[in-house]
Order: C-alpha cells, then sequence, then structure tokens
C-alpha cells in the first residue's frame, strides 16, 4: 500500500523559511511524480509544485516561482519542498501527492491526476 507522511510544518514569521519532506513508501514502480498541494481556510486545495522520478523535472505555481525549491531524494523516496521568503499567504495545510505515470505540462496542477496523498501538514506564516 502506498503511503505518503508530510512532515516539517510549522510556525514561522515572514520572510522565513521551511522545508517540508515527504516520506513516500510502500511501491516499487520507477515512473511517478510527486506534486505538493495547499489548502488555506476557505479555499481551493492548488497546486505548488511537482517533480517528475524520471528525469527530474520541476514545476511551479508562478505565486511560488523564486520562492521555493522541489527537489528529491531518490534512495530515500523522499521529496522536499524548500520554502525561503515565506509570506502570510502562503499559510496553508500543505500536502504531498502521487501520480502514476510522471505528468506533462499543466497536468501537474489538476488534483484528480493524482492517485494517492498524504495527511497534510500545517504551515502558518505570521506577519
Amino acid at each position: 500500500e502506498v503511503q505518503l507522511v508530510e512532515s516539517g510544518g510549522g510556525l514561522v514569521q515572514a520572510g522565513g523559511s521551511l522545508r517540508l519532506s515527504c516520506a513516500a513508501s510502500g511501491f516499487t514502480f520507477d515512473d511517478y511524480a510527486i506534486g505538493w498541494f495547499r489548502q488555506a481556510p476557505g479555499k481551493e486545495r492548488e497546486g505548488v509544485s511537482c517533480i517528475s522520478s524520471s528525469d527530474g523535472s520541476t514545476y511551479y505555481a508562478d505565486s511560488v516561482k523564486g520562492r521555493f525549491t522541489i527537489s528529491s531524494d531518490n534512495a530515500k523516496n523522499t521529496v522536499y519542498l524548500q520554502m525561503n521568503s515565506l509570506k502570510p499567504e502562503d499559510t496553508a495545510v500543505y500536502y504531498c501527492a502521487l501520480s502514476r505515470p510522471v505528468l506533462y505540462g499543466s497536468s501537474w496542477e489538476r488534483i484528480y491526476e493524482y492517485d494517492y496523498w498524504g495527511q497534510g501538514t500545517q504551515v502558518t506564516v505570521s506577519s
């Protein structure tokens, strides 16, 4: 059974940094994508970033480009989201999700492309 476990959330002041981790387990396939999504209170879940396992291609939402960096450690089956220059509007529950196979172009932002989801981790940015 595929499991995704997020960690690294917390409370940080505006301008600060956090690194989220998504530990994936329970599968042997090697053609997949891991995406990060977030959902703020009263808002729809939105895509933040995505990385492909096959070639390391990365995608970012315009709102986080230049501030967030997604990376992966395939040996540990872990994907990271380094978040710098955090803003109060980044406050949300952050989820990681897995899609088979890899995603291309704008499809990475589509929630229905992902088959497995973690439980989420809260990120709160104070002003």
